[in-house]
């Protein structure tokens, strides 16, 4: 099941306004689901992402396997993209990837980033690099920006349909999703991005990534972010 009703970020709405008016959408739709399906898989696509898929995770009580959002694999997509767009390569020679939460404290792992294999931190110097990650983590931003009265479908529905292959035919590819996570990376009872395995269960395993110190910081950042907006979703469901 997938789940993307709600409100879409528009470049007037604030974060605030777009947390109370989702939050309500997705905790009853997830209901509804789950009261026809008790045996559903959700996507969650609906912003702010990581939170939605916590709040899924908790009103249907399901195994944190079956739960998990779509955020990692749209950026690790657009950070591919501006990755060969740098170099004048087809994205398909580029491999990344990005994790944390689905906004502008997203973690893109430029050590892990390859053109053909190639590390790019062995292909670019700092400045050019730091200047793509930017651009990444800003590029919700930019295509609202862009667009005007509302935000990326083409981009994330392609990101979802992978996702939804992966689970449907038990592909198992190893892709960046919004998971809860009970102690990996150190991180507990929050939902954010990591590499997951997934076939026809769901979140099959969670890749651990070596991470040096700076990307520890950023990603603990990215998830204490995640664990705020909670509390606040929290709070509004409750009044």
């Amino acid at each position: 099941m997938v789940i993307a009703a709600g409100f879409p970020r528009k470049p007037r709405i604030s974060q605030d306004n777009l947390l109370k008016i989702n939050a309500k959408i997705v905790v009853e739709a997830a209901k509804n689901v789950i009261a026809h399906s008790p045996h559903a898989i959700f996507i969650v696509v609906t912003n702010l992402l990581d939170v939605m898929t916590y709040l899924t995770w908790q009103a249907t009580n399901l195994p944190r396997n079956q739960v998990m959002g779509m955020a990692g694999v749209l950026e690790s997509a657009r950070f591919e993209t501006f990755i060969a767009l740098e170099f004048g390569v087809l994205s398909a020679d580029v491999k990344a990837m990005v994790l944390g939460s689905h906004g502008d404290l997203m973690v893109p792992l430029a050590r892990y980033a390859t053109v053909t294999g190639i590390p790019i931190t062995e292909l670019l110097d700092v400045a050019t690099i730091e200047n793509l990650v930017a651009r990444t983590c800003n590029s919700s931003a930019e295509i609202v920006q862009l667009m005007h009265t509302g935000g990326a479908f083409f981009g994330p529905a392609s990101a979802t349909s992978l996702m939804v292959e992966s689970i449907i035919l038990n592909q198992s590819r190893l892709l960046p999703v919004a998971a809860y996570l009970q102690g990996e990376y150190g991180l507990n009872d929050v939902v954010i991005g990591v590499p997951c395995r997934l076939g026809c269960t769901g979140v099959e395993s969670i890749l651990e990534l070596t991470l040096n110190d700076e990307e520890k910081a950023a990603l603990q950042t990215s998830a204490d972010s995640v664990s705020q907006n909670i509390k606040r979703a929290q709070e509004i469901l409750e009044n």
